[in-house]
């Protein structure tokens, strides 16, 4: 692992580190904030999801989550959004390919070889965050934006036990039924047969998450035909599903929003990994 940055944030260390991924074949970046508590004993961790286009950069500089995670003792992981660099597949459109990943493992050429994020994330990334620094494993929990927030509830969803809470900003939460989502599980894994669960209403219709869960998109959201958040939310009330889905007036799809509201998110976390 590389050190690529490390700067001193809100009494703790914002850091950016590069490692060789042997599920994407490819190095890998991402950010980690550790609270002045990381000094002492291992703390929680929160993971934060990027959307389309992001790298681990976008949330990290934009979202304004260092200090109030600084002040609930919790560190954050900003994971890139799919591999990058030469001989990385791509395409000229912006939702597909390198910036694109949609969190899941491709099987289709020539994804293939490289775009396997959902690994990335659910298990090689945990390993080198659990080695390297004082974070706690057992205590994690999870959010993301947009195409990060269908990341966030379909692994919170998938990996029951993993996360102790989860949350979303304007989560892409029915990807199966609108372009944003099946242009690329098409994609990534052909035939519509071959698509696998990683669909948040249906997961929803399923099992559900055994823990809170706190989403939030804006009214004035510029994407909401492709987010699905009618059918989540009719999935939620079907399944008795313990959490809170808020319609927030006036906002739109930004960071502007995230920053908004990214207090509530970390003290909702906060309160699951100290619980």
């Amino acid at each position: 692992m590389e050190t690529l940055s490390e700067n001193r944030c809100f009494g703790g260390t914002q850091g950016v580190y590069s490692h060789p991924s042997k599920v994407c074949g490819v190095d890998m970046t991402f950010g980690l904030f550790l609270p002045e508590e990381a000094e002492h004993a291992p703390v929680p961790v929160l993971w934060f999801l990027s959307g389309l286009t992001c790298t681990h950069e976008n949330a990290m500089t934009k979202a304004g989550a260092q200090v109030w995670a600084a002040e609930h003792g919790v560190a954050l992981c900003f994971s890139d959004t799919s591999p990058r660099g030469e001989g990385v597949a791509d395409d000229d459109a912006y939702d597909l390919g390198q910036g694109a990943g949609f969190y899941i493992d491709a099987t289709e050429e020539p994804w293939a070889k490289n775009f396997k994020m959902w690994s990335h994330i659910a298990d090689e990334l945990p390993a080198v965050l659990g080695a390297n620094f004082a974070v706690d494993m057992e205590r994690q929990s999870i959010t993301g934006h947009s195409m990060g927030g269908h990341g966030a509830l379909t692994m919170a969803m998938a990996l029951p036990g993993r996360f102790r809470s989860v949350s979303a900003f304007a989560p892409i939460c029915n990807p199966t039924q609108s372009d944003w989502g099946r242009k690329q599980f098409a994609a990534y894994w052909g035939d519509e047969k071959n698509w696998g669960p990683h669909d948040a209403t249906l997961l929803m219709q399923g099992d559900g998450f055994d823990g809170p869960m706190l989403i939030d998109t804006g009214t004035d959201d510029q994407f909401w035909d492709l987010l699905g958040t009618e059918a989540f939310a009719s999935a939620m009330t079907s399944r008795r599903q313990q959490g809170q889905l808020r319609l927030q007036k006036g906002y739109d799809h930004s960071y502007f929003f995230i920053s908004t509201f990214i207090e509530d998110h970390i003290a909702f976390h906060a309160e699951a990994l100290y619980s």
